[in-house]
């Protein structure tokens, strides 16, 4: 890095009558201690679709940043995973906060089917995991809010700003949100920094590297 790299992280507000976002937790956590050479800047996103889009770009307008790192919660899986595909659809399980639920619908009607996330996907696990932290490669964000928000990210890059990188992590429940519940959980301090090691990671490498990070299903 020859200079300082200006890198913004979004997180997501409380969904689905939880209390409290691992991903906003962290974000912010994280943005409070900025790895060596790197300019961070934390966003909280509605969990709305449509409006979650609008507050991305007004975000990545007033930054400028070099790099994006949208995050989001993954309840029930038990690390830290970096998203490899956007798909272009919506398709709500549950209601976002507003109470909307598209089905079957594009993000970008007549967008691509899907995009590639513009990070090191695999470099970054394999950083994370160095670091003594869980991770893996996710090869399906969902079809909810985060995908929504990943895709667009992804659209935005394609069409409009084609220096921008960027990409999508999903953290983990924090432990207060399975007190009652037998499900994987992360600290949200040991998911700030495994988003530290992502975003310092994307700052110095280009080239992904090349290892096993596929999936049987």
């Amino acid at each position: 890095m020859t200079r300082t790299t200006r890198v913004l992280l979004t997180g997501f507000e409380p969904f689905d009558g939880e209390s409290s976002n691992p991903s906003w937790e962290a974000v912010r956590t994280a943005a409070a201690e900025p790895p060596a050479g790197l300019e961070t800047t934390a966003v909280e996103l509605p969990c709305v679709f449509g409006r979650s889009r609008t507050a991305l770009r007004e975000a990545v307008a007033a930054h400028d940043p070099d790099i994006v790192l949208c995050v989001g919660q993954a309840g029930g899986r038990p690390d830290l995973t970096v998203e490899r595909i956007a798909v272009n659809i919506d398709d709500a399980r549950i209601p976002d906060v507003s109470g909307a639920q598209p089905i079957d619908e594009p993000i970008a009607p007549g967008g691509p089917a899907a995009y590639f996330a513009a990070l090191p996907v695999k470099a970054c696990v394999a950083a994370v995991r160095e670091a003594g932290l869980p991770a893996s490669v996710s090869n399906t964000a969902g079809t909810f809010v985060c995908n929504h928000v990943f895709y667009d990210l992804m659209h935005l890059i394609a069409t409009e700003r084609p220096a921008l990188r960027g990409g999508f992590v999903h953290v983990p429940y924090a432990p207060g949100q399975v007190t009652d519940r037998s499900l994987p959980s992360l600290p949200v301090s040991a998911a700030a920094e495994g988003l530290r090691v992502i975003a310092a990671t994307a700052a110095r490498t280009n080239t992904d590297i090349k290892v096993v990070g596929g999936a049987t299903h």
